[in-house]
């Protein structure tokens, strides 16, 4: 009998994006890694981009994300452990962090432009996998907090630096590298932590006993933690340096309860706890725990603007990728007119975010050499927090926008922008969602004026001769000579306003000069919203083009 059935081509697929130079392949990141001093780690970038651009770590992201974390709460025998066993993925992702020194390269090696240099790094490992990036980033975010605590980082120096990771689950003293995390937030107050409950009692030897809970516990894995919790004779928060064993070599007190479900960041695991009598040593003065996390906050929210600037960098690449290999009504998507107007304003869109991100790490590079003048403090305190507002933001619209240029075969699990539109929510809600971010602005221009004015006369120096940047920060600074009352509303228009106005700035001193011009008509133009897609008709298809070819040779 004649067989009916046969099998067909494959036609009019997407290769997949591997064997690629991550670094080599990014203009932007390249000339912002000159611009900001970090020119002597462009051979160590170069490297690690061809390295995380292999399909062998493309599929350790894949795999520590589909193999997700899972809680050992008992041994064979009973014995409670409160271990978390992670697939082998997740520990390969560990080793090219640490060995990036991704989590200490700013003190490890302390020179000019090296915030830049481990920005730089820190992006193209955020354009692979993000969930790993939690342990490390908090570990990064500790090393200046413990740092004023000399008998207690004389201890850990050497572990918290080392380049090396170290999976056992062992004390501290037989640990050859360790990993920090932090425990702040409560289920009745979550970004309130001026409601916390956890309590701790001084042992009378200059150690304390931790009895309350936390409601999200990243990375519980992690060697120890840093936690608040108010001492009993007083109403402020303290912060705690809580380990994983006691010094004895016992488990700590600390019970996970469980590990949290996630939408995304899913190789990285996130916890509830409770404190049963914890041993923990004070970090800090008594009562000043939430001035000393907000140090840490600080570098934290920092990395939020990297990985989202990093996975917009994700979203362009695999879209431009796509649209080039891609044929639908008789032409390659890329050569499709309103294609292309979508990619070239994405692409725009991410390197303003890039730029952005290496700006605010100079920030901290001259804070690090004792140059805390009131600009660079600004960038800090004003522009930090508008930029992990408004950046975060837009990395979701943008991975969104990704998805629906591969059609459906971005919607699938297979693929790889399923799992960087889960994972783009992200950094928007941690260290701060956007509405504390905006309020944070504010609050840092009203207490600390004359630095706001610095960098207003830096954004004035660079846009003046620019009509439309002229009239948007006039409008800024009419906002905010307005009744103080109207600010709280206006607050997200203020902290959009401060980073396009930057990101333009920047543009126009960086970046190709058709490319800065097609920023600033199409975000500070009368089209209305903000849709991607939506730009000036004198932005002719010749230009956008260009642009692609700069956002992603191929």
């Amino acid at each position: 009998m004649t067989e009916l059935w046969q099998t067909h081509d494959v036609t009019n697929q997407v290769p997949p994006l591997t064997d690629y130079n991550l670094y080599a392949t990014d203009a932007a990141l390249q000339g912002a890694v000159a611009a900001f001093d970090a020119d002597w780690h462009a051979r160590e970038l170069h490297r690690q981009g061809a390295r995380l651009g292999e399909a062998e770590v493309q599929q350790w992201a894949h795999d520590a994300n589909r193999h997700a974390p899972e809680l050992q709460s008992f041994d064979s025998q009973g014995n409670r452990i409160d271990r978390v066993e992670f697939h082998p993925a997740w520990h390969s992702l560990m080793g090219l962090l640490r060995g990036a020194q991704l989590q200490s390269l700013p003190w490890a090696q302390p020179r000019g432009g090296a915030m830049a240099a481990r920005t730089a790094s820190y992006f193209l490992h955020a354009q692979n996998e993000a969930g790993s990036l939690c342990p490390t980033t908090m570990t990064f975010a500790s090393i200046p907090v413990l740092a004023r605590e000399p008998a207690l980082f004389a201890s850990l120096k050497d572990k918290l630096l080392a380049p090396q990771h170290d999976p056992r689950d062992v004390p501290l003293a037989q640990k050859h590298a360790i990993l920090i995390g932090m425990g702040m937030t409560e289920k009745q107050g979550g970004s309130d932590v001026r409601t916390n409950t956890t309590l701790a009692a001084d042992r009378g030897d200059g150690t304390f006993s931790l009895v309350g809970h936390k409601w999200f516990f990243s990375a519980p894995q992690c060697d120890a933690h840093l936690v608040l919790a108010r001492e009993h004779d007083s109403d402020a928060l303290s912060c705690f340096f809580v380990p994983r064993y006691t010094p004895d070599g016992g488990k700590n007190a600390v019970q996970i309860q469980r590990l949290k479900d996630k939408l995304g960041n899913r190789s990285n695991a996130s916890s509830e706890v409770e404190f049963q009598d914890a041993y923990g040593v004070r970090v800090g003065a008594p009562g000043r725990g939430i001035p000393t996390i907000i140090e840490m906050a600080t570098y934290t929210r920092l990395d939020c603007v990297i990985g989202s600037a990093a996975m917009m960098r994700t979203g362009v690449v695999q879209a431009t990728h796509h649209a080039r290999h891609r044929v639908a009504f008789g032409a390659k998507l890329v050569d499709q007119d309103l294609m292309t107007t979508v990619l070239a304003d994405l692409a725009l869109e991410s390197e303003a975010a890039t730029w952005l991100a290496m700006r605010l790490a100079q920030a901290f590079d001259a804070g690090a050499v004792d140059d805390d003048s009131p600009l660079q403090r600004a960038w800090r305190r004003v522009v930090l927090p508008a930029a992990k507002f408004w950046v975060c933001k837009r990395a979701l619209e943008l991975a969104g926008e990704c998805m629906e240029v591969w059609g459906g075969n971005g919607y699938v699990e297979t693929g790889p922008l399923a799992r960087l539109y889960r994972e783009a929510p992200v950094n928007s809600i941690w260290e701060g969602s956007g509405n504390v971010m905006c309020l944070d602005v504010l609050r840092a221009m009203s207490r600390e004026p004359d630095v706001a004015q610095s960098w207003f006369h830096w954004l004035a120096e660079r846009t003046g001769s620019h009509p439309a940047l002229r009239a948007a920060l006039a409008q800024l600074h009419g906002w905010l000579a307005a009744d103080p009352a109207t600010h709280a509303v206006r607050a997200r228009a203020i902290a959009q306003q401060i980073v396009l106005l930057a990101q333009a700035a920047l543009l126009l001193e960086h970046a190709p000069t058709d490319l800065a011009h097609g920023f600033i008509e199409s975000r500070f133009s009368n089209l209305g919203g903000r849709v991607y897609g939506v730009m000036p008709d004198t932005l002719a298809a010749g230009v956008q083009r260009a642009w692609l070819d700069r956002a992603f040779p191929g």
